[in-house]
């Protein structure tokens, strides 16, 4: 696990990302709207561990909105237990119906 930034901006704890996304399981298909959370030691970095994650998932084509870091754990599910997930390691992804 990644827990040093490639700054020099000193961090306690791993940066955990989340990035805001569509993606597409059928080309044409419908966008099924996507949270994934997982750390890196950057953003480019993240968005490439992101499509990486996505692609292995099967979606053929995602759209990426916007990306930031989390700064504290969350409280409610399923953000909870993918901010957990992120810390041992694992690209999570929330799937919204």
């Amino acid at each position: 696990m990644i827990t040093s930034p490639d700054n020099d901006n000193n961090r306690d704890e791993p940066m955990v990302f989340i990035v805001i996304a569509k993606a597409y399981e059928t080309e044409g298909g419908e966008p099924i709207d996507l949270h994934v959370m997982l750390t890196a030691p950057d953003d480019d970095t993240a968005v490439r561990l992101t499509l990486n994650a996505l692609s292995e998932e099967g979606f053929l084509e995602a759209d990426l909105d916007q990306i930031g870091m989390i700064t504290g754990a969350p409280d409610e599910e399923p953000h909870a237990s993918a901010y957990q997930g992120a810390l041992e390691g694992e690209v999570a992804i929330i799937r919204f119906a």
